[in-house]
């Protein structure tokens, strides 16, 4: 197995480093797992492999497994386990001809039912990325269409309501060095649908190990935080009646779009 190259910490949502375990967390905002049921309280990517040689993160390493840490408390009260919480760990493995080319997974309750899936960028050798939804026990439960061709990449940003519709959407920039286009997509009975694409904004340079920018929730609601395409404007996306972009300064410093974060 190849060795993990070293990484820089990644962005406040995120976990310590690329690949670290990822414990429940703020990527969308307010969300709580339920008491019961099967929930997941963190994920990792796990069996670093150097079979799809992209290293647009820096190195040539991706991961071919995502592991799940599940907690489950029975339902049945007459159970001998009553009042006991069982936990389990579940293991995706992807085939040969795919990747998690990921920094670390994203734990949010992406169907509002208070239990939490997994967001991970998933990408095939031919294909490229695709963004991928996970639930705990294992299934796939809808994802985003590849962007149809090898060596082809997408940035998450973020998750929430963005725009006050009762329904969570998804951001990423579409090819952050390339295309640089954020797709806005809306999780609805089971399926993500594109709502909104919007050009000239990225949150990633070739070879970083870390995603800049992400979502912040102020005073004024939801609010993704991005570089305009040539790096040298702070830019917010939030929605009133219609998306809208403001200009928040210039980016000064790589972790300028980090500290635009903070209300």
């Amino acid at each position: 197995m190849p060795p993990k190259a070293p990484r820089r910490p990644v962005r406040l949502w995120r976990s310590p480093g690329r690949g670290a375990a990822l414990m429940l967390c703020a990527w969308l905002a307010g969300t709580s797992p339920a008491a019961s049921a099967d929930t997941i309280v963190s994920a990792r990517f796990t069996e670093p492999t150097a079979r799809y040689a992209h290293g647009v993160l820096g190195d040539a390493i991706e991961y071919g497994a995502l592991e799940l840490s599940v907690e489950h408390t029975p339902s049945d009260q007459t159970s001998p386990a009553a009042g006991t919480i069982l936990r389990s760990v579940v293991t995706i493995r992807l085939p040969d001809d795919r990747v998690f080319e990921d920094l670390s997974p994203r734990v949010a309750d992406v169907d509002q039912d208070g239990l939490p899936e997994v967001i991970v960028v998933e990408t095939h050798q031919q294909t490229g990325a695709q963004l991928a939804i996970y639930d705990a026990i294992g299934h796939k439960i809808a994802a985003t269409p590849h962007i149809g061709t090898r060596f082809r990449w997408l940035a998450p940003v973020g998750a929430a309501d963005l725009d006050g519709d009762g329904h969570v959407e998804i951001a990423y920039v579409d090819r952050p060095h390339l295309a640089k286009t954020l797709r806005i997509w809306r999780f609805r009975n089971g399926a993500l649908t594109e709502i909104a694409t919007l050009p000239g904004l990225t949150n990633h340079r070739i070879g970083e190990d870390f995603i800049s920018g992400g979502l912040r929730n102020c005073d004024s609601g939801p609010e993704l935080i991005l570089a305009s395409a040539d790096w040298s404007r702070i830019i917010s996306v939030s929605y009133d009646k219609r998306w809208t972009l403001n200009d928040l300064g210039p980016v000064i410093g790589p972790q300028h779009l980090t500290m635009a974060l903070k209300c």
